[in-house]
C-alpha cells in the first residue's frame, strides 16, 4: 500500500486533489471526508436551479457524461474512499492523525495520514443583527439551501423578497427570485452595487435591474429583522426605513472556514484564510490547503488576498496533488477575474480598479469605449461597454471591466491573459486576435480600448466619464454640450439637456457656432464621432474640450431604447 492522503472537504478543490493524486500514484490510499450529504457539487449553479434553468439539483453534481459524483462513483471510477456526513473535529499534527465524527451514528474514530489536504471551503458571512434566526431567512451555500428556497417559492408565488447584499451572488439570486415571480428588493450597504466595479459599470447594472422590476437600495444598512409574532420574518428594518418581507436571502459574502486549521496551530494569513506558499503547502509541510479556505497572491500587486472562486479551487487542488506526489507545481496567484449574468447583461472584471491601482502605487488612467461585439452590419451584433485601466508611466495594463448584451466573456478572458503576462497597452495592440464578421469586428473592442488609452497617454484626447459629466452638469451652469449626432438620432433620443446639435459632417464649416469661452463636452452614440469632433476642435484652437467616453451607450442615468446598453 502506498501513502495515505486524507482530504478534508468534498466540494471542488478536495475531489480535484484526490482524483489527481490517484492518477499520479495509483497505489496511494486516498480518503475524502465531507461533513455534508453531497459531494463535488457546483454552488455557482444554485441560482440557475432556483430559476429552473437547471432542472434537478443533482445536475450540479454530474460529470460531463451525466454520472452523479457520489460515493459509489468515487469508489468505482476513481478508487477513492469518499465518506459523507463525516466531520473532522481535530488534527493531531505530531502523530499525523485526524479525529473524525460520523454524523449519522455519532461515533468518533481516528484516521492516520501521510499527507493531509484541507479543503474546508468557506461559509456565508452572517449579519450581526437581531433576528437572523427567524424562519424564511435563507442562505444559499448548500444543496439543502437551494432545495429549500425552491420549495418555498413553489409554495409562495409572488412573495415579497428582500436580498441583502448587492454583490455577485446577491444579484444572481435577485434575478432567480424575480424569474420565479417574487417581488424583489436588493439592499446594499455600499454606495453602489458590485463594489469592486467602477461606478460607470455598476450604475448600468442597477438601471437594468430596475428595468426588470427589481427595486435597488444602495447605501442602505440592515439594522434588524422583524417577525410576525410566530417566528417568521415579516420585515427588514434598515437605517433608511422598513421593508416588508415574506422571505429574505442574505448574500453578504463568505468567510474562510479556518477553525480546524487554527485549532491545530497552522499559520493563518493576513486575510484570515489559511496561509500557504505557492505549492499550496501550509506551515506544516505535510498539510496542504486548497480552495476557499486558503489565501493566495494578487499577481499584479503581490499582496496576499482571499479570492474564493471555483476556478481557482480546481487549479489549487491539482497543484497540491502534484506536489504531494513528488512533483514541483506552483499556483502563481490570481489577477482577480469575475463574471456574472444579470438578466440580459453580462458583467465582468479582471485586475485592479482605479482606487486599488492607486493604493498599489501605480498612477492609473482609464478609458471607456463602447461599441458592438461584431461589425454593425451583422444582425447578431450587440453592444458592450469596456473600461480599460493602465499605468500612466509604463502603459502596463492594470485592469479591465465590461458590461453589455454582447460577448463580454471573450474580452475579459483576453484581458485576464494579458494581465497574467504583465502586458502593456502596446502589447494589446499587437495581439493577433481572431477576426470574422460573425465573431468580432476588425479592430476588436479590447484593441480599440488600447488605442484610446494610447491617445490619452499621449495627450491626444481628453475624456470624461458619465458619472463625472453628471456631476459637472449639476455644478456648472455654463457647461456646453455639443451633440454631433445626426438630426434623426436626436429626434430618436431627445436629451433633457441644453445642447448644441451640429452633425459631425457639418462641424468644420459651422465652427463659428461653437463658443470658444465655454467648457465643452462632446457626445455621440458610442464616442467615436465624439473623438473625431474633438480632433477637429483641437485643430481649430479650442482648448477646454472633452469627449463623453463610451458615448450615450454608456450613459446609465437615462436608459432609452435604441441607445441603452
Amino acid at each position: 500500500m502506498g501513502k495515505r492522503v486524507v482530504v478534508v472537504g468534498g466540494l471542488a478543490a478536495g475531489p480535484k486533489a484526490a482524483a489527481k493524486i490517484k492518477r499520479l500514484d495509483p497505489e496511494a490510499e486516498v480518503i475524502i471526508l465531507e461533513k455534508g450529504r453531497y459531494l463535488s457539487f457546483g454552488t455557482c449553479g444554485f441560482p440557475y436551479f432556483i430559476e429552473r434553468e437547471v432542472k434537478d439539483i443533482t445536475d450540479l453534481m454530474k460529470t460531463s457524461t451525466g454520472v452523479v459524483r457520489d460515493r459509489v462513483f468515487f469508489k468505482e471510477v476513481k478508487d477513492i474512499d469518499a465518506r459523507t456526513q463525516s466531520l473532522v473535529v481535530g488534527i493531531d499534527r505530531d502523530n499525523k492523525r485526524v479525529k473524525v465524527k460520523d454524523l449519522v451514528s455519532g461515533d468518533t474514530y481516528g484516521l492516520e495520514y501521510d499527507y493531509l489536504v484541507l479543503a474546508t471551503g468557506a461559509r456565508p458571512a452572517s449579519l450581526p443583527v437581531e433576528g437572523m434566526h427567524f424562519r424564511n431567512i435563507f442562505l444559499a451555500r448548500t444543496p439543502e439551501d437551494a432545495i429549500t428556497i425552491d420549495r418555498f417559492l413553489e409554495e409562495h408565488p409572488g412573495v415579497e423578497a428582500v436580498v441583502v447584499g448587492g454583490g455577485a451572488i446577491g444579484l444572481e439570486m435577485a434575478e432567480a427570485l424575480t424569474l420565479r415571480g417574487a417581488k424583489v428588493t436588493v439592499v446594499e450597504a455600499f454606495p453602489r452595487l458590485l463594489p469592486p466595479f467602477e461606478p460607470e459599470i455598476s450604475l448600468i447594472v442597477q438601471s437594468h435591474l430596475e428595468e426588470k422590476g427589481v427595486k435597488v437600495l444602495t447605501g442602505t444598512k440592515v439594522v434588524k429583522f422583524e417577525d410576525d409574532g410566530e417566528g417568521y420574518v415579516s420585515a427588514v428594518v434598515t437605517d433608511k426605513g422598513r421593508i416588508p418581507a415574506e422571505m429574505v436571502l442574505v448574500a453578504v459574502g463568505v468567510r474562510p472556514n479556518v477553525e480546524l486549521a487554527k485549532e491545530s496551530g497552522l499559520k493563518i494569513g493576513e486575510t484570515g484564510a489559511v496561509w500557504v506558499n505557492e505549492s499550496m503547502q501550509t506551515s506544516d509541510p505535510y498539510i496542504y490547503a486548497v480552495g476557499d479556505c486558503a489565501e493566495t497572491v494578487n499577481m499584479i500587486t503581490g499582496e496576499r488576498v482571499f479570492v474564493p472562486l471555483g476556478s481557482s479551487a480546481n487549479k489549487q487542488g491539482r497543484v497540491a496533488a502534484i506536489n504531494i506526489c513528488g512533483g514541483n507545481a506552483v499556483f502563481p496567484g490570481v489577477v482577480g477575474t469575475l463574471i456574472l449574468k444579470v438578466f440580459d447583461l453580462t458583467v465582468a472584471r479582471t485586475g485592479l480598479s482605479m482606487d486599488k491601482a492607486a493604493q498599489a502605487g501605480f498612477v492609473p488612467e482609464r478609458v471607456i469605449i463602447s461599441g458592438p461585439d461584431k461589425p454593425e452590419f451583422m444582425p447578431a451584433a450587440k453592444p458592450i461597454i469596456l473600461e480599460l485601466i493602465a499605468d500612466k508611466k509604463t502603459g502596463k495594463v492594470l485592469g479591465v471591466q465590461a458590461v453589455g448584451y454582447g460577448d463580454v466573456n471573450k474580452r475579459i478572458d483576453v484581458a485576464a491573459t494579458l494581465l497574467y503576462f504583465k502586458a502593456t497597452i502596446w502589447d494589446v495592440m499587437g495581439v493577433d486576435l481572431a477576426y470574422a464578421p460573425p465573431y468580432a469586428p476588425a479592430v476588436d473592442n479590447i484593441a480599440k480600448a488600447a488605442w484610446a488609452m494610447e491617445n490619452k497617454l499621449q495627450g491626444m484626447m481628453e475624456g470624461i466619464t458619465s458619472v463625472e459629466l453628471k456631476k459637472m452638469m449639476e455644478e456648472k451652469k455654463d457647461l456646453l454640450i455639443l451633440d454631433v449626432r445626426a438630426p434623426w438620432e436626436c429626434k430618436e433620443l431627445n436629451l433633457p439637456w441644453q445642447v448644441i446639435n451640429i452633425p459631425l459632417g457639418q462641424l468644420r464649416r459651422r465652427l463659428s457656432e461653437v463658443p470658444r469661452d465655454r467648457e465643452i463636452v462632446i457626445l455621440c452614440k458610442s464616442g467615436t464621432r465624439g473623438y473625431e469632433a474633438y480632433c477637429i476642435l483641437k485643430a481649430a484652437g479650442f482648448e477646454n474640450i472633452k469627449v463623453l467616453e463610451g458615448g450615450l451607450i454608456a450613459w446609465p442615468f437615462t436608459r432609452v431604447e435604441g441607445v441603452s446598453c
